[in-house]
């Protein structure tokens, strides 16, 4: 499990990890030797893995606007008192059975909650930032908990109506707005692309070992490099972007330019791969670098003109 830190508009990488390893082999002396578990180890569950990443990270100084993560989670009830504990804001996703407590002391299911919301009311349409695709919009709306600094968030997909939930906390003192906690719930998506990105370009998941300090080194290296890569991307992003601005009409005709998407965190990786290697012909990894941009360029903005074709709620929106 990883522990992703995310800057918006700016970049993402992997900072933390730990190795989530099942209690059955840390309690089996031999095959606890065989692996090369320390002889301490003990057995922790992933809520407890998280607070330990969070914890070394505040610990080191850096600080977070929202922790965020998945059901897992967000159901486990150590790890919602660490990070209220420290005073720190989350929006966590919780399962459609986790129960909450309403004002006026009654405790509901967020299924059940939500279904008793104004019907007529059907969220307001708000992107929860840019995916592989462009912007993610969803129908947004939220409810009041017991607690004045916790509430719940309740996503909805706009073609299938599909719904998702997030438990959330602000402590006293910072703004409690739906904008804030949809922008923290959309950053989740960073940490997919960061999977993405190890394992398809640096093989975070190819590791062929099978001892504990083994998997422990392949994994800091990976993120390491990816956490190179990040960087650099980042702080070539303004440089390097000439991508034309986004389709506002369906029926907008494309620019005769469609310029370049800045350097990705891929393409880093593979010029800066380059500089080992002796190509066929001077400057063909440079070209290939400029052709693949450019033609991403290209569709993304076919791509974002025909989502607003499908879709006029979006198109009204944006």
């Amino acid at each position: 499990m990883h522990l992703a830190y995310v800057r918006e508009r700016a970049g993402h990488a992997l900072i933390g990890s730990r190795q989530w390893i099942p209690r059955t082999q840390i309690e089996d002396p031999v095959r606890s030797l065989l692996m090369g578990l320390p002889l301490d180890l003990e057995f922790r569950t992933k809520g407890q893995l998280a607070a330990g990443i969070a914890a070394d990270a505040l610990a080191e100084g850096i600080c977070f606007d929202f922790f965020a993560g998945d059901e897992v989670y967000g159901s486990c009830t150590e790890l919602r008192q660490f990070f209220e504990g420290r005073g720190q804001a989350y929006v966590l996703r919780v399962p459609r059975n986790f129960r909450l407590a309403l004002p006026g002391g009654k405790t509901l299911t967020c299924a059940d909650a939500a279904s008793q919301l104004d019907t007529g009311r059907r969220g307001e349409v708000r992107s929860a930032g840019k995916g592989s695709k462009g912007e993610r919009w969803y129908a947004w709306s939220w409810l009041a908990t017991a607690s004045p600094r916790h509430c719940l968030l309740i996503r909805r997909h706009l073609k299938t109506g599909e719904l998702a939930f997030h438990y959330c906390f602000v402590p006293e003192g910072q703004p409690l707005t739906l904008t804030r906690l949809i922008r923290a719930a959309g950053l989740r998506w960073p940490v997919e692309e960061d999977f993405a990105f190890g394992k398809d370009c640096f093989g975070l998941d190819e590791s062929q070992v099978r001892l504990y300090t083994a998997i422990a080194r392949h994994t800091v290296l990976v993120m390491a490099a990816l956490a190179i890569c990040a960087v650099t991307a980042a702080l070539l992003k303004g440089r390097t972007s000439t991508c034309a601005p986004p389709p506002v009409r369906p029926d907008q005709p494309p620019p005769t330019d469609l310029g370049m998407i800045p350097l990705t965190v891929p393409e880093t990786g593979r010029l800066l791969a380059a500089l080992d290697s002796r190509p066929s012909l001077p400057g063909h990894t440079a070209r290939w670098s400029r052709w693949r941009r450019r033609h991403q360029a290209r569709s993304r903005w076919y791509h974002q003109r025909t989502r607003l074709a499908r879709n006029t709620e979006i198109a009204l929106v944006s």
